[in-house]
């Protein structure tokens, strides 16, 4: 059996640089054999499910900043949900007493049962085992490897930034928000944080809103600690500010949205630290 792909790419050097660590788990995109064996549907009826080349935006922003790219697809296994959150519709290994969560019942648990649409995308009910190689194998790994950065940034600041940069559908209205900042409710990260990223994203000239209706999942959940002086956000960026119309390649909004979220991050850089440290 062909081996999967390691579960992330790390992007900077083994001891960040700064406090600030960037996340980016949903926009893998390797689609194995050994998942398509699987699938009900194409692959491509899972793209909705990508944060679509996102990746590309935190690349293009990051600077001196550790970045971490899941490699494996939102459908394989979702980063951003708690090893708890299993849907017994499609995996054998779920209490089926247990209460789930509204996202659990509506398909979008740990292993999403079905993409845009309300067809299921595997064929068959996955079994424990399988869903189990999965959390250890891609779920796991990712935290473990997000919660080591944030502490060897938090040992050498005394403080630690994560932002968990995600793409999202456009959301409707007559002037709806291009960026949503979840800090669970002030829950995960500190208030002039926040305050400072939303300020710099209005600034470059983007409707930001906060909280609604992304509030953070469970990166920011589990790896924000503000009474610890560890924060994380989580950042909601419209796709068809940096994608083409067909929403599948990257468009001309692309170089704006860069450097308006590499002024976000230097933004979070300059309010958690020393005017100096910030500038090493």
């Amino acid at each position: 059996m062909t081996a999967l792909p390691l579960p992330y790419e790390r992007h900077g050097p083994a001891e960040p640089l700064t406090p600030i660590v960037l996340s980016v788990p949903h926009a893998g995109r390797i689609y194995p054999a050994a998942m398509q064996d699987l699938l009900r549907v194409p692959v491509a009826a899972l793209l909705p499910l990508e944060d679509r080349l996102v990746d590309q935006v935190a690349l293009a922003a990051r600077g001196h900043h550790t970045l971490f790219v899941a490699t494996m697809p939102r459908a394989w296994i979702d980063l951003n949900r708690g090893e708890q959150e299993r849907d017994p519709r499609v995996d054998a290994g779920a209490d089926p007493l247990a209460q789930t969560s509204a996202r659990v019942r509506s398909g979008l648990g740990l292993v999403p049962r079905r993409a845009s649409s309300a067809a299921d995308i595997w064929k068959r009910r996955l079994t424990n085992e399988e869903v189990t190689a999965r959390i250890v194998g891609q779920h796991r790994p990712y935290h473990a490897a997000l919660a080591a950065a944030l502490a060897a940034a938090h040992a050498r600041f005394g403080v630690a930034v994560l932002l968990d940069i995600h793409s999202m559908p456009s959301l409707p209205g007559m002037s709806p928000a291009q960026l949503v900042l979840g800090d669970r409710h002030g829950r995960s990260a500190a208030r002039p944080l926040v305050m400072a990223l939303e300020a710099t994203a209005r600034a470059a000239g983007l409707r930001v809103a906060r909280n609604q209706p992304y509030a953070g999942g469970h990166v920011a959940t589990t790896h924000g600690a503000p009474a610890r002086n560890v924060h994380a956000v989580q950042i909601e960026l419209d796709r068809s500010l940096y994608l083409d119309p067909t929403l599948t390649e990257a468009g001309v909004g692309l170089p704006a949205l860069v450097a308006a979220l590499s002024r976000m991050i230097a933004a979070v850089a300059e309010e958690c630290l020393p005017p100096a440290l910030a500038a090493e």
